[in-house]
């Protein structure tokens, strides 16, 4: 479980962030009756709060949510919503109506690497047999299960989503246990059976709680074995895929990852709750996660092409990263306008 010194700054970052965190709303509640798309977000990290406008920017735009992101460190969003400039960026939100998540790959704050010491088996096996603490865990050891939902409800107290919707990734395209009981499950059904009780563990203190299951690299084939509980909703993230043409029109196998996925992942969950969650404002993306960023190649056409293809399928919740839109990024490049032809793209039918 977490530490008393984890604890502590868990419940003084409480005081400041979660009495604004606290004042949500249902998602969707400022959606237009006539919008496209239910969730029409962009998901940042917090660097990118450097652009101080950007809540304004995106009720401009016709977006209704925000999701705020660290690659590897839901303690540096902790810290980030803990900070002035975070608690400005929370209140503007609040004041524009604005939605704000937490989009995390958060297995080590959850299952902490330090307790590989007092009890490996909660960790991988990877593929040689041993128990090892890099990646991810053992999601048929019960302990390990036990301390991922404690520090999943502890870190939902202060990260509190004003959906209702909580996103806890595994770590970022890494592998899964390959013990004799887990290697029976691919690395999505491991991803859902924590998803799953991840998701029972919050509604005990959050009735409304959602899961998001990421189908994301190595968990891009749906699950089998394991059935998603109610309330865990499926979030699509194509990141192989290429931007200059439709993503309707990609047919290289070796991308693996084209909207025949995306088919075959909602026959297991729900349309109505499954989220695509794309890259076309990534500049950290675009620029090979190496800055200093390159400018955004925008392609409004392949844009709206996208927004057709995943339309027809019944997805109504969209939001893509736009990492590394900061206010460096505006002082070389200036022109943003690429928000609000994003925006209403999502808005028109």
């Amino acid at each position: 479980m977490i530490n008393f010194h984890r604890r502590q700054f868990l419940a003084g970052c409480a005081n400041g962030a979660l009495a604004v965190l606290l004042r949500g709303r249902i998602a969707g509640a400022n959606t237009p009756a006539d919008s496209g798309f239910t969730t029409r977000g962009v998901v940042l990290v917090p660097e990118d709060l450097t652009l101080a406008d950007w809540p304004q920017r995106a009720k401009d735009a016709g977006l209704t949510t925000i999701g705020l992101h660290h690659q590897n460190s839901p303690q540096a969003v902790v810290q980030c919503v803990k900070s002035d400039v975070g608690q400005r960026f929370l209140e503007q939100c609040q004041k524009l109506g604005l939605e704000v998540e937490y989009e995390l790959h958060a297995m080590k704050e959850l299952l902490p690497r330090e307790l590989f010491a007092k009890n490996p088996v909660m960790f991988r096996m990877d593929d040689q047999g041993q128990r090892v603490a890099d990646f991810n865990c053992c999601v048929h050891s019960a302990p390990a299960l036990q301390i991922i939902c404690e520090n999943s409800v502890e870190i939902g107290k202060v990260l509190r989503p004003t959906t209702s919707r909580y996103f806890y990734w595994g770590d970022d395209g890494r592998p899964w246990c390959q013990c004799p009981k887990c290697r029976e499950l691919s690395p999505s059904e491991q991803a859902l059976v924590i998803e799953n009780r991840i998701c029972r563990a919050l509604r005990e203190v959050d009735s409304k709680a959602q899961v998001a299951h990421l189908a994301y690299h190595n968990t891009l084939t749906p699950p089998v074995n394991v059935k998603p509980d109610q309330g865990v909703f499926l979030e699509f993230a194509p990141i192989k895929r290429r931007y200059d043409i439709p993503y309707e029109q990609q047919q290289d196998p070796k991308l693996a990852e084209g909207l025949p996925a995306l088919d075959a992942n909602l026959t297991v969950f729900p349309k109505d709750t499954a989220q695509v969650l794309e890259y076309w404002l990534d500049v950290s993306r675009f620029s090979r996660w190496k800055r200093p960023g390159v400018k955004l190649p925008w392609n409004k056409d392949v844009f709206l092409a996208d927004v057709e293809a995943y339309r027809k399928r019944g997805i109504r919740h969209v939001t893509t990263f736009a990492a590394w839109i900061d206010a460096d990024y505006q002082e070389r490049f200036a022109d943003l306008s690429f928000i609000q032809e994003y925006g209403q793209g999502l808005t028109s039918r």
